[in-house]
């Protein structure tokens, strides 16, 4: 079965932000500003990529979203980082309505739209575990009874952590929270166009039966200086440095190395 992954690399899309803007041109301009875009490149490096690198199932597909003016060193920079990973596809977009541009790419890069699907939504600023992937598969078919009925069924992992990095390091708290779009999974029956762009993920369980596992630590989400989510009044989570075993369940499930945060937030 395929499995389709999207992210969207600061692509500056006509809506779909808290942060709003007047223009195009300034949206673009906040989204690419020095300080910004390179955060989002060491979040990237350090905590998107690994664990896709990492996975313990290999077949799936990756698009990653950029705006059609995205700067020349920075579209470089992101195919080099991405050099190697053969799930990797790069898409370079206009501005367009950020639901419709992303229900779009996902249903073209379905290579059989007869068949059933599995989709799930990857921000460059989390990681999944790195058995996620064979997890989705295996997940989809313990819901065979649901896939087989209904249009959409969601399928979601609920433990992990929220995390702030930097020079320092790591610095973490254990979370249990349903349907976060780090280790949230949607399967699509064949011939049905709708997506997992067609849903806000934490309202999912709205309009799909759902299947929530509860065993595994599955995602790590970052709160950082340019969260899109939290430029509103949102919950504050103490946080406190990994220790030694932390660190080491952060390297052997998500494969997030201490040591490389530390030493690329370090960098000028």
């Amino acid at each position: 079965m395929q499995i389709i992954g999207l992210c969207r690399f600061s692509y500056p899309a006509i809506g779909g932000f808290q942060v709003g803007h007047e223009t195009t041109r300034e949206r673009m301009d906040y989204l690419w500003a020095h300080d910004r875009i390179e955060e989002r490149f060491r979040l990237l490096e350090t905590m998107a990529l690994p664990c896709l690198r990492a996975q313990t199932d290999e077949d799936f597909d990756l698009l990653i979203l950029i705006g059609d003016q995205f700067p020349k060193q920075h579209r470089d920079r992101l195919h080099d980082l991405t050099a190697g990973m053969k799930q990797v596809k790069i898409i370079a977009e206009p501005p367009a309505p950020s639901r419709e541009m992303s229900k779009a790419l996902l249903n073209n890069a379905r290579r059989d739209p007869s068949k059933p699907c599995i989709q799930f939504r990857h921000d460059d600023d989390d990681a999944c575990a790195v058995d996620f992937i064979e997890k989705l598969r295996e997940a989809a078919k313990d819901a065979r009874p649901l896939t087989k009925k209904h249009k959409t069924v969601g399928l979601d992992w609920n433990q992990g952590y929220i995390a702030e990095v930097g020079a320092h390091g790591i610095s973490a708290t254990q979370i249990y929270r349903a349907f976060y779009v780090s280790a949230l999974g949607m399967h699509i029956q064949g011939d049905c166009a709708m997506t997992i762009h067609n849903f806000m993920h934490e309202r999912i369980p709205q309009f799909m039966p759902c299947v929530t596992y509860s065993d595994r630590d599955m995602f790590v989400r970052t709160h950082n200086g340019y969260n899109d989510s939290r430029q509103k009044k949102v919950k504050d989570w103490p946080v406190e440095p990994l220790t030694p075993k932390q660190e080491r369940l952060f390297r052997n499930r998500f494969a997030v190395d201490v040591d490389a945060v530390k030493r690329i937030f370090s960098a000028p």
